[in-house]
């Protein structure tokens, strides 16, 4: 369990927060939604990982006189590469299934923050669709973010194996964590810099709840419950921390 009040805690509380009888009917879609995409980027992983295999020994490749260092870099850099593909295919499929359920994902964020809060929902899943069409273009803004960076760290991974993987993983982190924060915020109608803007006010907040997340969606059955768990648990670190503060000021 997570330490309270850290990123780890907020998704624990996400996932005891759909199980809440007056919630889980606003977690049944985004719960198939996520459930068929990760099936789909498990067998996806699972039919390329041959071809990944090969193209990282071609890469390590080293001559005869040097296997010892072969040998090392199969056991250093061999687990790495393979891991930062995963990452790779796990935020991709994430970004497609978040794109498609994120209508109610919209409508699941409003409910847990009433619930939190102790008022009335006012949304509905007509009005989480109108604003889904115009939300489309953050949805691109993020995307073209996603493949900047990726991109950059990547080539940061294959120059500085060790240190560019942790700066990937940070990444992923910092990911995750904007993917799902985005939704509760969204909802009070913050822009995508905004956004990122706040999130960078608390950097251990965010990259270990970021962490827990890519973390979840890494174990098998578990990661079913990925999406609609990090919807709640963002909505809970949404409240608790950026509106309790906005409505202080």
């Amino acid at each position: 369990m997570g330490l309270p009040g850290s990123g780890p805690s907020y998704l624990l509380r996400g996932m005891g927060l759909i199980a809440r009888p007056g919630l889980r009917r606003f977690v049944l879609i985004p719960l198939l939604i996520n459930s068929l995409l990760f099936s789909a980027a498990f067998f996806f992983a699972l039919n390329r990982i041959e071809d990944w295999i090969a193209w990282i020994e071609q890469q390590l490749s080293l001559p005869e006189a040097l296997s010892w260092l072969q040998t090392l870099l199969e056991w250093v850099l061999w687990p790495l590469f393979l891991a930062l593909l995963l990452l790779l295919v796990i935020y991709s499929f994430t970004l497609v299934a978040n794109l498609i359920a994120a209508p109610f994902n919209s409508l699941l964020a409003e409910r847990v923050e009433a619930l939190l809060q102790g008022r009335s929902p006012t949304g509905s899943l007509s009005q989480a669709f109108w604003s889904w069409i115009p939300g489309l273009f953050g949805e691109l803004r993020k995307l073209f973010y996603l493949l900047f960076w990726s991109a950059f760290f990547l080539i940061l991974s294959l120059l500085l194996p060790l240190v560019g993987s942790l700066f990937w993983f940070a990444f992923s982190a910092w990911m995750m964590a904007l993917q799902y924060l985005d939704v509760p915020m969204s909802n009070h109608g913050l822009q995508f810099r905004e956004i990122r803007q706040r999130l960078r006010q608390r950097p251990w907040l965010v990259l270990s709840f970021g962490a827990g997340v890519l973390v979840l969606s890494l174990v098998p059955l578990l990661n079913f419950l990925t999406m609609p768990s990090a919807v709640a648990g963002a909505t809970a670190l949404w409240v608790d921390h950026w509106d309790a503060e906005s409505q202080r000021t």
